[in-house]
């Protein structure tokens, strides 16, 4: 299964960083960062707006090779946020993605919207390291909690090889309830990815803020907009649920309308802007956003509708 091979790699990747670089250490450099900007108040689209656009940086992705070269995550964040995104989205898996925490680290320093760390989080330690690297939220997956492979340990335990076991959401409640307190005093926002109604009962049983809903199975790969509409109707909706965000599988402004009917807020989309031809209009039409001539930052920015762009709350 892709999922179990991708945590099998972390564990290694993880207990190699923990072996470079000390826990204190990358504490204190997460607490020379700057305040972290608002990620869910950024992402909650009102009534009768576009969905809010994470815009994510992507090279590759084991289920569809490689998609774009992209030399300076800089200059395409910057391109993101001059045409509409309301997030960025930075991978930060080396091996199955192409991604780095540079990456992350460059993006923060370079835009003014909140920046997402997405990678596969089950310690302490990444989340320490994200908000070092200067990410506003972090990704936290139930599906990958659930496995045996994600459990967390210090670096000889996480190199200690273990043998695949069926997924258990009942312990994926446990960590990510303890990751979520973890969060809190990093002060990172957490995106709680769910991909069916098992998994988001899991999220909701912890009071997650920001529920994602991935299209895409983790286990077989297969992207089905149905995940959306299936999930959502299970979710609180009004200013007191959480904010809903579409993931994978959002090519076109038809799948960004039919989630935003289900009750997405927010949608996350990757492969469809770097692999479009001119990735600034492809930013606008996902986001439902107009140019005002002469402006470049995105807080110029106007809805299709002809309101400003807001933070709501």
């Amino acid at each position: 299964m892709i999922l179990d091979d991708i945590l099998a790699h972390k564990r290694h990747e993880v207990a190699t960083s923990m072996r470079r670089r000390s826990l204190d250490s990358v504490r204190s450099e997460a607490f020379r960062q700057p305040t972290p900007r608002p990620f869910g108040a950024n992402l909650r689209a009102t009534t009768g707006s576009p969905a809010r656009l994470i815009a994510e940086i992507k090279r590759r992705s084991p289920s569809a090779g490689a998609m774009a070269d992209v030399p300076d995550p800089v200059v395409l964040a910057r391109t993101y946020q001059a045409n509409g995104a309301s997030a960025i989205s930075t991978l930060t898996d080396g091996h199955f993605f192409g991604g780095s925490l540079d990456d992350l680290r460059a993006v923060s320093q370079a835009v003014t919207i909140p920046v997402l760390r997405k990678d596969f989080l089950f310690t302490e330690y990444q989340l320490w390291e994200a908000r070092a690297a200067g990410a506003d939220a972090a990704l936290l997956i139930v599906a990958a909690l659930a496995s045996p492979l994600a459990t967390p340990g210090n670096a000889d335990e996480l190199d200690h090889p273990l043998e695949d076991g069926d997924p258990d959401l009942a312990i994926a409640r446990e960590r990510l309830a303890h990751l979520l307190g973890v969060a809190r005093g990093v002060g990172l926002e957490i995106l709680v990815e769910v991909h069916d109604e098992a998994e988001a009962a899991v999220a909701l049983s912890v009071n997650a803020a920001v529920i994602g809903i991935n299209n895409r199975d983790l286990r077989t790969f297969i992207t089905t907009l149905d995940a959306t509409e299936r999930v959502a109707l299970r979710l609180p909706r009004g200013t007191n649920g959480p904010v809903i965000v579409s993931e994978s599988g959002l090519h076109d402004l038809a799948a960004v309308e039919r989630v935003r009917a289900a009750g997405a807020h927010a949608i996350l989309v990757g492969e469809a802007l770097v692999r479009a031809p001119d990735i600034g209009a492809k930013v606008r039409e996902m986001s439902g956003t107009v140019l005002v001539p002469g402006v470049t930052d995105a807080r110029g920015l106007h809805q299709s509708t002809g309101a400003p762009v807001d933070n709501p709350a």
